[in-house]
C-alpha cells in the first residue's frame, strides 16, 4: 500500500507534467536558472555557483548585424550543467520538444565546451510555440564571444540571484503565485502550468506577509529603487517590516572603497530623528556581489 501510494503521489503527476507544453516563461526561467537552484554537486554551499548567465545582445556576436529588438541569450560556460529541458527534452512537452530538437538542435551539446541558447517561435497548425535553440550548433556562437559582445552592462546574473532569493528566505513572506481571484488586478496574471516546466524548485512562497512579486518588475523596474529597498526598506516604505539586506553589498562599493555600515546607520538614525534633511546615499554595489545578482533576477525574470 505504501508503494502504491508513493507511485500515485510521485510518478503519476510526472506523466501529466510531461504532457504540459512549456511556455516562453517556462523556457526563460529554466534557461536562466540552470539545471537546479539550491544544493547540488556543482554548488554544494548554495552560493549560486555553476549558473548560466543571461545576456542582452544588441548585435549578432559573429557578424555585428544589429538586433532590433535586442535578443536575450543564455550563456552556459564550459562545465555548467545544462537546464532541465535541455538535459531532459521530455520535460518541454511534446510539441516544444519536437521543435527544440529538430529546429533548435538541443541534442548537439558538449558540457565541456559550453553552449549558448535563445528562445524562438514557430507556427504549428496555426498556433505559435516557443522553443529552445542551441545557437552554438546553429550559428556557431561560443560562450566567450557572446559574453564579450554583450559586455558586463548587458549581463544578468539571474540564476545566482534566484539562489540568493531562496537562501535569504525571501519566499517566506513573498509569494510567486498570484491566485485566480481578484489578485490578478493587483499582482498581475496568474501563471500557467507550462510556466514551471524544468524549474527546480518552484519556490511559490510560504505566506502572504508581503506583496506577491511574480510580476513586480512590471510594476516597478527602477534599479535605484530596488537598491534602496534592499539596503534599508524604510527608505522607501517607512513602516516596512522587511529586514535590511545591506550585507549583500559585501565589504566594498563599486569603486573598491570600504562600506562603513555603522556610519551609514548612524546617519540614517539622525535622518529619522529630523537631525538631517536627507537620508544617506546608498552605496553603489560592486560588480560581483549577491545584491547585483538578486536585483538582476528581480528585474529580468519577474515581469
Amino acid at each position: 500500500m505504501l508503494g502504491l501510494s508513493m507511485t500515485i503521489t510521485l510518478m503519476l503527476p510526472s506523466f501529466d507534467f510531461r504532457s504540459a507544453e512549456s511556455t516562453w516563461v517556462g523556457l526563460d526561467k529554466s534557461l536562466s536558472n540552470g539545471l537546479r537552484i539550491g544544493w547540488s554537486y556543482e554548488d554544494p554551499f548554495v552560493v549560486g555557483a555553476s549558473k548560466p548567465l543571461t545576456v542582452i545582445l544588441n548585435a549578432n556576436p559573429k557578424t555585428g548585424e544589429p538586433y532590433d529588438p535586442p535578443v536575450r541569450a543564455y550563456v552556459y560556460q564550459p562545465g555548467t550543467p545544462f537546464a532541465s529541458g535541455v538535459e531532459h527534452p521530455d520535460n518541454l512537452g511534446p510539441t516544444v520538444k519536437k521543435l527544440s530538437l529538430e529546429r533548435g538542435k538541443i541534442d548537439q551539446l558538449d558540457r565541456s565546451q559550453g553552449a549558448v541558447f535563445t528562445i524562438e517561435f514557430a507556427d504549428v497548425n496555426g498556433q505559435e510555440w516557443a522553443y529552445v535553440v542551441n545557437e552554438t550548433a546553429t550559428k556557431g556562437w561560443t560562450p566567450q564571444e557572446v559574453l564579450s559582445a554583450a559586455g558586463d552592462a548587458n549581463t544578468r546574473y539571474v540564476g545566482r540571484g534566484k539562489t540568493v532569493y531562496i537562501t535569504e528566505g525571501c519566499w517566506w513572506c513573498h509569494t510567486l503565485l498570484p491566485e485566480h481571484t481578484q489578485d490578478w488586478q493587483v499582482f498581475g496574471t496568474p501563471p500557467y502550468l507550462g510556466d514551471f516546466n524544468g524549474e527546480m524548485p518552484t519556490a511559490f512562497g510560504s505566506d502572504r506577509k508581503a506583496p506577491d512579486i511574480l510580476h513586480v518588475a512590471s510594476r516597478n523596474s527602477s534599479r535605484e529603487w530596488m537598491m534602496m529597498h534592499f539596503f534599508n526598506p524604510r527608505l522607501v516604505q517607512p513602516n516596512s517590516i522587511m529586514p535590511r539586506f545591506d550585507y549583500l553589498w559585501g565589504k566594498v562599493d563599486a569603486n573598491g572603497n570600504p562600506i562603513d555600515f555603522a556610519k551609514w546607520r548612524a546617519d540614517y538614525t539622525a535622518y529619522r530623528k529630523g537631525e538631517r534633511a536627507y537620508p544617506p546615499e546608498v552605496p553603489e554595489y560592486a560588480r560581483n556581489t549577491e545584491i547585483r545578482a538578486l536585483i538582476d533576477w528581480v528585474l529580468t525574470s519577474l515581469k
